[in-house]
């Protein structure tokens, strides 16, 4: 293996860890106690910016022999979770908006597994992502846990406030 490939993965697993540590001590506290689509607000807003990975399909961002497979791939996967992520967020908080958070989330992180398994076929050199090199880096790992989160979220049990304030009113 390259030595330039083991300073990408070791780049990628501790962004892995920072992002793990910010998600466990200020995102998942915020997250938790809210109601599922107040809950899926904030994690669909941060994927609406998934169209930073069009960065794969601009040349002189990326090194002219990026493997076009992986390319288009990863760029179009992600413009489309961009775009799931915007349709489930102006949907939120009907039935609707959750089971548009599900198809977002079910794609985006398929896309990111797509993208892991695209690279690895065509023998993607970090190198080769020039500029972009901070989408798998930083905004990838970032990506996964909010994904994480996000299906914690959606398969969380949901406490209907009325329900809530009548259990308040009757103490057992």
């Amino acid at each position: 293996m390259p030595q330039q490939m083991i300073w990408f993965f070791a780049s990628i697993v501790f962004s892995l860890i920072a992002w793990g540590i910010i998600a466990a001590r200020y995102i998942w506290p915020e997250l938790r106690h809210r109601q599922r689509a107040e809950a899926l607000r904030p994690l669909l807003i941060l994927h609406s910016f998934r169209f930073i990975g069009l960065a794969f399909l601009i040349p002189g961002v990326v090194s002219p022999d990026l493997p076009s497979a992986f390319a288009h791939s990863a760029a179009y996967g992600d413009i489309i979770a961009a775009i799931l992520a915007l349709v489930a967020l102006q949907m939120l908080p009907s039935a609707a908006g959750v089971a548009a958070g599900w198809i977002f989330n079910l794609w985006g992180f398929a896309d990111i597994v797509n993208a892991f398994y695209q690279a690895n076929h065509a023998g993607l050199l970090a190198g080769q992502l020039g500029a972009a090199f901070f989408v798998p880096t930083v905004i990838v790992p970032l990506l996964l846990i909010t994904h994480g989160l996000g299906f914690r979220i959606l398969l969380q049990h949901q406490h209907r406030p009325e329900l809530a304030m009548q259990e308040s009113r009757h103490p057992a």
